[in-house]
């Protein structure tokens, strides 16, 4: 079966740029597949999708969406695919139907189909209440429910989907969730990049992970997070003794029967201390705590958990700021 997206060998160098944005970069998105495309800012997934989308020229290497060469042909992979950007690039002068009947127009939908099917779209996105009011009227969620609906229109085979429930509340974010669902469930391939660890683990049945313009992995969110060694984790909150620090006292846990390693989640006087286990987290506190009291620390607060996508995420890029 043919990739819904392909990448091979992916370059873009910018001018008067030392590095690579985008460095040898090769993938494969499924067709009917939610695939989340990760990076921290300046990882290069914005250049990438700029490339699968015709606006960014690639230096070298090879881009396909829906088996159409788009460095070769654009015009050709425009047809088969749509762009959801987070900032609105609605028509404000328009109403929310004239929106989904232009975009129809110049898609080259049949006149016939065009008003039917902008109905069938307002009333799937929760909108055609208001439809005929301007867009100017409409909430960001609502804005943002809309712009899906207009990349619809032409019924492309893939969507590429921007930060798509940045600023939404919890009623929008799990609404817009179920919309991109219903989506796959008709055969339509999602990518979509976002800096939210729950949505990428919620919804993408992939993701994959850049930096440097390089893919750092690429497997399930489950599966990521499985590797990070193991799924169970324990932090604690803690005071050191007075010449201690954090860095010694992850050091004396490395010690304790079922921690993997340790980090420090939040430096200073008193820290917070991660431990990733191999083990489940109730059989590593006691004697963690018997570590940390023979050291004088004093231990404010304990969470037992799993390790999540963040956790992967900032593994693999560092918890330094771009």
């Amino acid at each position: 079966m043919t990739p819904a997206v392909e990448v091979r060998d992916l370059v873009k160098r910018y001018p008067k740029r030392d590095v690579n944005a985008v460095d040898g970069l090769t993938f494969t998105v499924e067709p009917g597949e939610i695939f989340g495309l990760l990076g921290p800012n300046g990882a290069g997934k914005s250049t990438t999708i700029g490339v699968l989308t015709t606006r960014v020229k690639a230096t070298s290497g090879a881009a396909s969406v829906a088996g159409i060469d788009v460095i070769r042909d654009p015009v050709g992979g425009k047809r088969h695919f749509a762009v959801v950007p987070q900032q609105s690039n609605l028509d404000r002068s328009l109403t929310p139907r004239q929106n989904l009947a232009f975009h129809a127009a110049y898609h080259g939908v049949p006149r016939a189909e065009r008003n039917a099917k902008a109905a069938a779209m307002l009333e799937e996105f929760g909108l055609l209440e208001q439809a005929d009011v301007k867009v100017d009227w409409y909430s960001g969620g609502m804005a943002q429910r809309l712009m899906i609906a207009r990349a619809m229109m032409h019924e492309p085979k893939v969507l590429f989907l921007d930060e798509p429930t940045t600023g939404l509340d919890p009623q929008s974010r799990l609404f817009m969730w179920e919309r991109v669902r219903d989506l796959r469930s008709r055969g339509v391939t999602v990518v979509l990049t976002t800096h939210d660890m729950d949505e990428a683990a919620e919804m993408a049945d992939r993701v994959g992970i850049v930096d440097h313009g390089r893919l750092l992995a690429l497997d399930t969110p489950a599966e990521l997070t499985r590797r990070l060694a193991g799924q169970a984790v324990l932090d604690l909150s803690v005071t050191p003794a007075d010449g201690d620090d954090t860095d010694k006292l992850i050091v004396a846990l490395g010690d304790v029967a079922g921690v993997e390693r340790g980090e420090s989640v939040a430096p200073g006087p008193g820290g917070s201390i991660r431990l990733y286990l191999t083990v489940e987290p109730a059989a590593v506190l006691g004697p963690a705590i018997t570590v940390l009291s023979g050291r004088s620390a004093i231990v404010t607060n304990v969470h037992m958990g799993t390790a999540s996508l963040e956790d992967v995420f900032i593994d693999l890029t560092g918890r330094g700021l771009r």
